[in-house]
């Protein structure tokens, strides 16, 4: 194998890897700290997306409407979890049927806003040649994201204040409300953070392919196989999942098709729980 080929294939490695980790972190932290089951997850990277559009449409530079585009998607998380998800946690089935019903509104509101038809906006930065191969380097920034969000999620959740009452709400709620946690208004920052990471990565999306009201739909399916198969733990499980998940697709998908990577994917993950009922990390806690 050539110099070459092999950066070209390890670029394209790491891209499905931090692809995995863009469109999964947000629902890891929703699911892994929350118990919650967000079924709109799809609907919050394609608001991002949305978003992203509308912003650079209007003048502004792509990477900061993608920075404002999570912020927005944040916004709308917490005020989610204000009117809606509040009231059900501990209802599992109840919180499925009113993300599910939420998914739906959203979709529904984005064709009426901007019709059924699909946009995008360009893809920024170039390509650059590695002896036979041209490489994007939009596939390069997509990896330094995936790392980026990673680093804040961790600096967020185990570094400051809020993160340490964020475990604690999550793990001991009425013990930590016995010590003056305002469980409530920190589980509400918890679901807007999740937002805000899953809007991100709806906005990432924005220049790598259609951006439809549907859009949601062919990524929530990988993103809900990679939390499952990662586990309880929001960095730890998501990392391993997509590194296991993402490689298994990248290399089946250069050797045959993309169709088969995909589905060596779908099977990978099932024989992993069968093995591995509470996932990836799931194991390592019980280990612990």
């Amino acid at each position: 194998m050539q110099l070459d080929q092999l950066v070209s294939l390890s670029v394209s490695l790491l891209s499905n890897i931090a692809l995995l980790i863009i469109i999964s972190l947000g629902l890891a932290v929703i699911f892994g700290m929350m118990g919650v089951i967000n079924l709109a997850h799809g609907e919050f990277l394609m608001l991002g997306a949305y978003l992203t559009l509308t912003a650079v449409r209007v003048g502004v530079n792509v990477w900061v409407a993608m920075l404002l585009a999570a912020f927005g998607v944040g916004a709308v998380g917490l005020l989610v979890e204000r009117l809606l998800i509040r009231r059900l946690y501990g209802r599992m089935p109840a919180t499925m049927l009113a993300t599910w019903g939420l998914s739906l509104i959203l979709t529904q509101v984005m064709v009426l806003i901007y019709g059924p038809a699909s946009r995008g906006i360009p893809t920024p930065l170039g390509s650059v040649r590695v002896g036979e191969y041209s490489i994007s380097e939009y596939s390069l920034a997509l990896i330094i994201a995936a790392v980026a969000m990673l680093a804040l999620t961790y600096l967020v959740l185990t570094r400051t204040r809020y993160g340490t009452m964020a475990r604690a709400a999550a793990t001991l709620p009425q013990m930590a409300s016995a010590v003056g946690v305002d469980v409530r208004r920190t589980n509400m920052l918890t679901f807007g953070f999740g937002a805000m990471l899953s809007g991100a990565g709806g906005a990432l999306l924005a220049p790598m392919t259609a951006v439809v009201p549907s859009m949601g739909q062919a990524y929530v399916g990988r993103a809900f196989m990679t939390v499952v198969v990662g586990g309880p733990g929001v960095l730890s499980g998501t990392v391993s999942a997509s590194g296991l998940l993402g490689g298994v697709n990248s290399v089946l998908s250069n050797l045959t098709t993309s169709v088969l990577g995909t589905a060596a994917l779908l099977v990978v993950a099932i024989v992993l729980l069968r093995f591995l009922p509470t996932g990836i990390s799931g194991r390592r806690g019980r280990r612990t």
